[in-house]
This record gives C-alpha cells, structure tokens and sequence, in this order.
C-alpha cells in the first residue's frame, strides 16, 4: 500500500541542501530558461504556489479542489502560509486565490536524493473556473518515451542568477533518455523521475511543482537540477509511476 503523510499547520521539516537544489524559487524568480510567454488560456491547469501572497512554486489543478506539486515545496511550509493563484498568466496579480486547507506528501520523500517528489494540496472552495481547469493525468505507470514532445511552464528565472517577467513562461523541449540524463547528475535518476530539456531549454529556481505535459497530459512534476540551471536537462517526478499514490491521497 502507498503511504501517506498527512500535514496540517505544522512545519515540514528543512529546506532542501544543495548541491543538485530542487527548484524552489526565491521571492524575485522570473521565467523558465529559454522560454516564451504563454497565456494561461492555454495551459489553464497552471498554478502560482505562494507563500505569503508571493510566488515560490508552481502546481497543477487536478480537481476541482486539488493542486499536484512537488514534495520539496511544501516541505517546511505551514499551510496557514499556503496560497493558490489560478487562472492568470501574471503570477502576482489576476484570477482567484484560494487558501490551503489540508494536503500529503510523499511519505518516502526523501530531501536528500530527491525522490518521490511529490505532493498534493486541497483549497478551501473551487479552482475551477475562468481559464481555470484540470488537467489530465497519466494510467498508471505510464512512462514516457525518449524523444516524446512535451512542455514546461512557470514563472522561474530566466538565467541561474537573472531576474525574469512576472509573465508565466513556457518552453516546448522532448523528453531525455535516463541514462543520458544521468550521465548529467551524480545523484541517482530513479525510476520515479523523468528527464527532459537540453541546455539552453530547461526549468530554473521557481519552477519547481509546475507541469511538464504532453498535450494536456501531465507527465511530469518539476523537480531538480544542475545548480546551473542552463547547463542540462532537468528533472521531473514522474507522474505515470506515483498515480496509484496521487490517487490514494487526493482520490484523482
């Protein structure tokens, strides 16, 4: 049986220590690298994670009640500090807001090594809306392909150590081979990640939590990274091997 960690008000433990950092924004993150702006009618699923009223991560709609995002983002967050923007393209400003009002994470997530980097949050009202919608998962233990055509969105910086637009960004990359991308990380590439981008094209700080999709699939939660986020692919949890457990704790 998957297991599930239940959070509440409490704290969820220390941030995570480089080197490889997940994604996780700083208060000032712009766009994703090598990106585009992209309207939020296009990739309604799209989430701002904020802590405070300002943006940290990203996540996806599921539900009409439920955000999937990344373990790490809400690890050491209390949800009283949990906030969800939806349906806006600005991540600051526009759309609804709702508050978090429960969640799991993984309960084998591991700060450490990155894996089962994943968790889910329910809002106190409906995220569904104008240019507000769900977005659609993988079967269980779908794995995609090498070459397969897919894009992230986001609001992370534009360059390791830039500044970006407040306008959510877009990049169209394909999935990586994991072997090709190991050969990139000393920290292991498990079976509940997945790959994708090339250098120039990929996923910075404050991107973390936000969708890597196929169509208006979603294959893939941003996850971790070279420190230099313009230097590699990076790399997503893999939605289609944690669904059994998306399901279990979010009933999606």
């Amino acid at each position: 049986m998957q297991r599930l960690a239940l959070f509440f008000g409490c704290l969820l433990g220390s941030a995570l220590a480089l080197p490889s950092p997940a994604l996780r924004g700083t208060k000032a993150s712009g766009r994703i690298i090598g990106g585009t702006n992209a309207d939020i009618a296009d990739y309604p699923w799209q989430v701002s994670f904020q802590e405070f009223g300002l943006h940290n991560c990203g996540g996806s709609i599921i539900s009409a009640s439920w955000v999937l995002t990344a373990a790490h983002c809400v690890e050491g967050v209390a949800l009283s500090w949990m906030s969800f923007r939806v349906g806006s393209s600005i991540r600051e400003s526009g759309g609804s807001v709702l508050q978090a009002s429960s969640g799991f994470m993984h309960a084998q997530y591991d700060s450490g090594t990155t894996d089962y980097d994943v968790a889910v949050v329910q809002v106190s009202g409906s995220l569904l809306g104008t240019n507000a919608q769900a977005v659609s998962l993988p079967s269980d233990g779908y794995d995609p392909a090498a070459g397969l055509a897919v894009t992230v969105t986001g609001w992370g910086r534009t360059r390791t150590d830039g500044f970006g637009a407040s306008t959510l960004q877009k990049v169209d990359i394909s999935i990586s081979d994991r072997s090709y991308c190991q050969s990139f990380f000393s920290r292991k590439v498990t079976d509940r990640m997945v790959c994708a981008g090339q250098a120039g094209k990929s996923v910075c700080n404050g991107d973390s939590g936000g969708p890597l999709v196929s169509g208006n699939m979603q294959v893939g939660i941003v996850s971790w990274g070279k420190s230099t986020c313009e230097a590699a692919p990076a790399v997503y949890a893999n939605v289609g091997n944690l669904r059994s457990w998306i399901r279990s704790a979010a009933g999606v």
